[in-house]
């Protein structure tokens, strides 16, 4: 299952563990069951003093496999096999489960450690993954984590590709999919902090009061993408007070496939490079508060005065220079049918999604560089791929247009106008997911039908600037007007990244515009 040089990594890692554990395999006569016994041959045979294996295990789902360290109650199962993006949360597990101390801050543990359900029951999580997607591993891990410390918390983790039918009847068809005491809790990228916040009744007031208290800031930076990043960095560099405020560090990164054009970087992906720039910003005396949504900007109301941002959990922070940072995020198509059918068929990250449609016709709305990879991407995994472009021609590179003409299960409609989103059957009654979409060509201004099961939406950004209208001068895209400078309409008040109104929206020049504006606020704060 493993290559020499994963097994020499794996041996590497389950040194670290101190406790012992037993793994309890629940096995049928597949091929899947097969390489899952050697999967956890291979793990116990690496740490034989520490980790034990048993082959009885009578789980209703097979395969899968259960960890547990020796006397606890804990209860963590994966079912179906965690490779792919999904290994490095396997071993995390084993380490956590084999004593392993978690890089995760104490009070997030003591605050999993205490979570009680008022009925005395349990939190029972079951969470659908597939082996490509990378929003994934976040919410495996958070809940694995939570699972290992916490008797009350029970978490599967189920790879929807193993379990096609259960994932139908479920009529799951966006990942991650997240299940409590069989109900659903959430979908797509959540960090264990947000899963908490959702459980974990009072945690949000506790929280807001802890932001308010805190001192005032030279820098305050709201946002957490490559702007948000590279200004914190400069600023703290500067040996100045700086706060990072973000809903989710790396931003739109974090759901970006490869990223093959920031200088000096050959190739990456958006979850690996998110990851980066959190590392490198917490290198620096910055203080980082995750999963705070900006509501309100509150200018100085004298010169020099303190700027306030006010957050939806009712906190507030305060500091002498502000930089927004907020970035943007994916376009919707606005048409009937996308709202009622998001998650059950309408989908906006392919590489995630696109597993879940195996052997399916779909769609990809939009014809620029990300809906291109996108058709490009899926016509490897699923039947037949349709691609509807407004435009009179696709706005792809050069490169992506020959390679996607190039494919014999792609069809393009160009000049088309998506008009619908549909979710009935021939008999006119709702199935309660995708069936096909509507276009209008603009040049004859026929209608079309096309059937299919799933829609990708890939139309490009809208600005994440909705809470300053009002307070600062937005262009009519929504975008705030910045001179060269980063500098606002607003004294002390800069911005930087795909919120502003700079062109090109590019992560390198994101990076840069961030640099720039934490050099100019830093220029502000020794002239005033």
């Amino acid at each position: 299952m493993l290559d020499q040089a994963l097994k020499d990594q794996l041996a590497a890692y389950l040194e670290r563990v101190t406790q012992p554990f037993e793994m309890v395999a629940s096995l049928d006569d597949s091929e899947t069951s097969r390489d899952m016994r050697s999967l956890l041959e291979t793990i116990q045979g690496l740490r034989a003093d520490k980790i034990s294996l048993r082959l009885d295990g009578n789980d209703a789902r097979k395969p899968s496999f259960s960890l547990q360290r020796v006397g606890s109650g804990t209860s963590l199962r994966f079912a179906g096999l965690p490779l792919g993006h999904e290994f490095t949360s396997l071993v995390l597990a084993l380490l956590w489960t084999g004593g392993h101390p978690p890089k995760v801050e104490a009070e997030i543990i003591d605050q999993i450690k205490g979570l009680s359900p008022a009925d005395g029951s349990d939190f029972n999580f079951e969470v659908y993954m597939s082996l490509t997607c990378h929003n994934c591993p976040d919410v495996v891990q958070a809940l694995a984590l939570m699972a290992i410390f916490n008797p009350k918390v029970k978490t599967t983790v189920i790879e929807g590709g193993a379990f096609q039918q259960e994932v139908s009847e479920r009529e799951i068809m966006a990942v991650p999919m997240v299940f409590l005491n069989g109900q659903v809790f959430g979908s797509g990228r959540m960090l264990v902090e947000e899963i908490l916040a959702k459980i974990d009744t009072g945690a949000a007031a506790k929280d807001a009061a802890k932001l308010s208290a805190k001192d005032a800031y030279d820098v305050l930076i709201v946002g957490g993408g490559p702007a948000g990043a590279a200004a914190a960095v400069y600023a703290a560099r500067k040996g100045i007070r700086t706060g990072v405020a973000a809903e989710r560090f790396g931003g739109q990164v974090n759901d970006t496939l490869a990223i093959e054009n920031y200088i000096s970087v050959l190739e990456t992906d958006g979850p690996k490079f998110a990851a980066a720039l959190e590392a490198h910003t917490r290198a620096y005396d910055v203080d980082i508060m995750n999963l705070q949504r900006a509501d309100k900007l509150i200018p100085a109301t004298e010169p020099g005065g303190l700027i306030e941002v006010q957050l939806a959990n009712g906190g507030s922070l305060k500091s002498k220079t502000v930089i927004l940072s907020t970035g943007a995020r994916w376009r919707n198509v606005n048409v009937p049918g996308e709202a009622e059918y998001k998650n059950k068929g309408v989908a906006y990250c392919p590489h995630c999604d696109g597993p879940l449609f195996k052997g399916k016709d779909v769609a990809v709305i939009g014809g620029g560089n990300s809906g291109v990879e996108a058709a490009i991407d899926l016509a490897g995994v699923v039947r037949h791929v349709t691609v509807v472009e407004f435009m009179p021609e696709l706005k792809a590179d050069a490169v992506l247009v020959k390679k996607l003409n190039s494919l014999a299960n792609v069809t393009v409609h160009t000049n088309a106008q998506t008009t619908a989103i549909i979710g009935v059957n021939a008999d006119g009654v709702d199935t309660g997911k995708v069936t096909g979409m509507r276009y209008k060509d603009r040049v004859t201004n026929e209608e079309h039908l096309v059937n299919l099961e799933g829609v990708f939406v890939q139309i490009g950004l809208v600005p994440n600037t909705e809470w300053l209208k009002g307070t600062l001068e937005l262009s009519k895209f929504g975008e705030i007007i910045v001179n060269a400078k980063g500098e606002t309409n607003l004294p002390g008040v800069f911005a930087a990244g795909d919120c502003t109104t700079v062109p090109f929206k590019q992560i390198v020049i994101a990076a840069g515009d961030g640099a720039k504006a934490a050099l100019s606020a830093f220029d502000h704060l020794i002239r005033h």
